[in-house]
């Protein structure tokens, strides 16, 4: 029979025990919400360093610099732009991919980066949608179907016949293997039904020289690339590229008032955090985002490197990616592009 006393005496132990207990899980709680919420409230404390996967000098370029410089004022923190070109983005994409994940090292990155080089390399040192968190796309690029000014191709009609009827005859140029324009060159040929020969090169540059010297009689390329030269009457464009015309080139019609709906890829830009960044962290550079694009003076700027302002957020940004991967990788298949 258990007497009073030892009822009495074993009761102490147990609720100290259980307090402790208590005490202690409260505590590791409290820490473990309390730290990440400050680190995430007072973000950024420190730079931001924003890669970018293409040479100084590029429209590419230019916009992510714009971009950094309006980030650095809308965070109240320097932000770093870091030139890492090479491999088709590939290496920029794989540093910020094994970055630490808390908003201090993001990616300006392009259909390149998320679903052209998945679509042709097995060997990449990222995942498109497994190694990124993506914040916002910044602005879209049309890309457009251009002529030699010598060619006597004025319409999409007039290209479809020509192209058709003497297939060995013609040719057309991209900016490089891979890259979107030979995924726009290539999607091009498949809406028409026709074959092509692809002729890549190292940039946009030494292929629209050669498309203005003759040397190739047509070129798929950026607006960007393609104002100045239109302008000065060295190359003719025959359409864009995307579903609605480009605000840069109004009078140039689209693929789709051709007949030709399926025709509808562009370039855009993209902002991207390592997979796993804190939640209130994207939130911020979401809307910081979203403030610079509407900005009259930002989409002034964005207009002359022959970009369309056009934000999206995080959702819709993901969407992208997760929609247009497998359309490239189809693309590819179909077309036997492969890296090089």
């Amino acid at each position: 029979m258990t007497s009073f006393a030892s009822v009495s005496a074993s009761r102490p132990a147990r609720v100290s025990r259980r307090a402790a207990v208590c005490g202690l899980l409260a505590f590791a709680a409290a820490g473990a919400g309390m730290q990440p919420a400050a680190a995430q409230t007072d973000y950024p404390s420190r730079p931001v360093t924003l890669v970018i996967p293409f040479p100084p000098g590029g429209s590419a370029d230019v916009i992510g610099r714009l971009m950094g410089q309006r980030l650095s004022t809308a965070l109240g923190q320097p932000v770093v732009v870091d030139n890492r070109p090479g491999a088709g983005t590939a290496i920029a994409a794989g540093y910020v991919a094994k970055s630490p994940a808390d908003g201090y090292t993001l990616l300006l990155g392009s259909p390149s980066t998320f679903t052209a080089n998945p679509a042709i390399r097995s060997n990449l040192p990222y995942d498109p949608i497994k190694s990124f968190d993506p914040i916002a796309i910044v602005a879209r690029i049309p890309l457009v179907l251009l002529a030699n000014k010598d060619v006597p191709v004025n319409t999409v009609k007039e290209f479809v016949a020509a192209v058709k009827a003497a297939p060995d005859k013609y040719s057309y140029a991209s900016f490089g293997a891979g890259t979107t324009s030979h995924f726009a060159g290539e999607i091009i040929l498949g809406a028409v039904g026709a074959k092509l020969l692809h002729v890549p090169y190292k940039g946009s540059a030494p292929a629209m020289t050669d498309l203005i010297g003759g040397q190739v009689p047509f070129s798929v390329d950026t607006v960007t690339a393609a104002i100045p030269q239109l302008k000065g009457g060295k190359v003719k464009a025959i359409a864009v590229t995307t579903a609605r015309r480009s605000s840069q080139l109004p009078t140039v019609p689209t693929f789709a008032e051709a007949g030709y709906p399926d025709v509808d890829v562009d370039t855009w830009i993209m902002l991207v955090a390592p997979k796993g960044t804190p939640a209130p962290v994207r939130e911020r550079l979401e809307k910081a985002v979203a403030q610079i694009v509407a900005a009259p003076d930002a989409k002034a700027a964005l207009a002359a490197q022959g970009a369309e302002p056009a934000f999206a957020g995080q959702a819709a940004s993901a969407k992208q990616i997760e929609n247009e991967l497998p359309l490239m990788r189809a693309v590819a298949q179909r077309a036997n592009i492969r890296a090089d």
